[in-house]
Order: structure tokens, then C-alpha cells, then sequence
């Protein structure tokens, strides 16, 4: 039996809105209310292990912790891929190439135990660049289950059904989302007699917004950046949510999506179907290759959110019990502590 920590370094510092951001947030004030201390700075010692967040820079800095045996427990969500599929200029390629080379690096040279977000980034992983050469766990990502709720405020809604996307940002070939939703909501109301709006939280560009709203043939809502307090409003005002990136790794707008009782609708891409389940919402096959990627058929992902909203009630409770049973954050915590343990137990 190992004593518990009691002081963690959380490197390196995230930047934007979502995603790693998001997570170290919530992680270190989970940590500091149980009592563990947590820094931010690898030149702060003394400190019972690192906690690496995909990689950094500082290797030299992760390589001298290593030395006086200090455990780097890595969590480690998807590879970058889209700057292979999308034409991009050579700066942002060489930077996705970069920080590909550099994971692998931690992942093979200076980690003690590895976290991934799901069973698909460990295939992902391992089909790239094989297996590790430490354990593994896998553990998703979670919510405040008080936070995100289905009981509260909700933001003001029309008459049409609302299907709502959320995402740090959008553009770079990852709007292919807009596409679909949209299409999606055509096909909802042509086809299935059921009015839609499609809502967009997150950043988008403005040659985007102009593009897709020169596209639409339905309602499209742009909301921006919504602050995290007034996302689960945004979530209980919606009937669907539609999770937009090809190949997520562990989307958090997805478990906040179902704590807050939304029920999703979903290609089976990346690790969406491990997260919804089948009483959360529905996720249909991909017919086509996800990582080129291809533009799948519209009527099979219609015809399962009809489904859907016509056993809505259902769903819902469906989306938030299956958030109640993986994804609260106090649980994601232990198995963190769990796996951070296990990592500085003496062999």
C-alpha cells in the first residue's frame, strides 16, 4: 500500500477555451478540495509526481524529474491527423507533425504510466506507433454531475426542434461538422415533417460563419464562445446534441451534453460510441472512411434522430444515467489517484 500523494505538478499550461484547458481546470480543483496540493511549474519541487497533459516542450526539465525519481504519468488524448487530409500551410503542418513526434517521445522515453481518454485513443495510439513500453489505464473524462444537470435555467428556445453543436472551435476542416448538422436538420424537416434549428457554440471564423450561413436552408444560430458556467442553459435548451469533430478522442461537449440530459446523435467515429451507449442517444455507421475524410449518407443519421425525438423523454433520462454511471468527475478523480499511485509504488 503506497501513501497517497500529496503534492502533484500539472504541466504544461493549455491554451484556449476546451479540451486540456477544461480538463486541468477541473482535475485541480477536484485535487485542492480533497487536499492535494498541485503545481503548475516543474522547476517547483518538491513535488510526488508530474502529471504530463499530452507533452511539452521541457523535456530536459521532464528528464531531470525522472532522475530523482519522480513518476510522469501521461495522459494522452488523440494524434493530430486532419493537417494530413486538409491542405494546410507548412507551419501549421510542421507544428501538428511536432507535436505528434514529441507525445511519442514522453510516451516512449519518459513515462512511468500512461492515461488515455478511451479505448479508441489506445488503438489509435498503438496502430501508429505500437504499444507503450509502461502500463496503461484508460479513463474518460467527466463532469461535475451538480454543475451539469438537467434541473436549472435553460437559454430561450423557438418552436423548432434544436440541435445543437458545441465545440472549442471550428474551421481547419473540421467544419465539416456545419455540413452535416445541417444537412441533418434539411433532411429532419423534408423528410420526417420535424422543423429543426441547428445552434453553434464555439470559435468559429468569420469566413466560416459566412460560408455556412450562405449554405443553410434552416434556422443556424451562432452563439460564439459561450462562458463554461452557462453551458449546461445552452444544453437544456436543445432537443439533440450533434457531436461535430471526425475521430474525438473523449469529447467533453458530449458528457456534458448527457449529464445535462441531452441525448446525442452521432457517427460512429472516434470514441463516441464507447461514451453514448445505447440509452443515451444513437450513434450510426460511418459509410465511408471518417479519417479522409469522406462525406457520409444523411438519411441513416436522420432517420436515428428521428428515433430519437420520438421517444424523447426516454433518452433524456437514458443520457443522464449513463452520466451518473461513468462520468462523474469525483469517480474520473479516484481512478487518476488510483493510476498516479500505481506509478510511484517502489518495484
Amino acid at each position: 500500500m503506497t501513501e497517497p500523494i500529496k503534492r502533484l505538478c500539472i504541466v504544461p499550461t493549455p491554451r484556449g477555451v476546451g479540451g486540456p484547458a477544461s480538463f486541468r481546470l477541473r482535475f485541480s480543483q477536484a485535487l485542492q478540495a480533497r487536499g492535494i496540493d498541485v503545481c503548475y511549474d516543474l522547476d517547483d519541487f518538491p513535488y510526488d509526481a508530474v502529471l504530463l497533459i499530452s507533452s511539452t516542450r521541457q523535456v530536459g526539465k521532464l528528464w531531470r524529474a525522472k532522475r530523482r525519481g519522480i513518476p510522469i504519468i501521461q495522459r494522452l488524448d488523440g494524434l493530430n491527423w486532419m493537417h494530413k487530409r486538409v491542405k494546410f500551410n507548412l507551419r501549421y503542418y510542421l507544428k501538428a507533425e511536432y507535436g505528434n513526434v514529441l507525445m511519442n517521445y514522453s510516451r516512449k522515453h519518459l513515462a512511468s504510466r500512461i492515461i488515455y481518454q478511451s479505448e479508441f485513443v489506445v488503438r489509435r495510439w498503438e496502430q501508429v506507433f505500437g504499444p507503450a513500453p509502461v502500463p496503461h489505464d484508460v479513463i474518460y473524462n467527466s463532469v461535475d454531475l451538480a454543475d451539469f444537470s438537467p434541473d436549472g435555467p435553460a437559454y430561450p428556445v423557438g418552436e423548432r426542434l434544436r440541435i445543437l453543436l458545441v465545440e472549442g472551435s471550428f474551421g481547419g476542416g473540421h467544419d465539416i461538422g456545419l455540413k452535416l448538422a445541417l444537412d441533418l436538420a434539411e433532411e429532419l424537416e423534408d423528410v420526417h415533417h420535424l422543423p429543426a434549428e441547428v445552434v453553434v457554440a464555439g470559435k468559429v471564423p468569420e469566413e466560416v460563419k459566412e460560408q455556412w450561413s450562405a449554405y443553410a436552408t434552416v434556422p443556424l444560430l451562432w452563439q460564439g464562445i459561450i462562458p463554461r458556467e452557462d453551458i449546461p442553459a445552452l444544453d437544456r435548451s436543445a432537443h439533440l446534441y450533434f457531436s461535430a469533430e471526425l475521430n474525438a478522442p473523449c469529447p467533453n461537449s458530449v458528457i456534458e451534453a448527457m449529464a445535462c440530459g441531452l441525448p446525442v446523435v452521432a457517427y460512429d467515429t472516434g470514441s463516441l460510441a464507447e461514451l453514448v451507449g445505447e440509452e443515451a442517444g444513437r450513434v450510426v455507421p460511418f459509410d465511408g472512411d471518417p479519417w479522409k475524410p469522406d462525406i457520409p449518407s444523411i438519411p441513416p443519421l436522420a432517420a436515428a434522430a428521428a428515433e430519437v425525438l420520438g421517444n424523447l423523454k426516454q433518452y433524456q433520462a437514458g443520457a443522464r444515467a449513463r452520466a451518473e454511471a461513468h462520468f462523474g468527475i469525483e469517480a474520473m478523480v479516484s481512478h487518476y489517484l488510483e493510476a498516479i499511485s500505481k506509478a510511484c509504488a517502489p518495484r
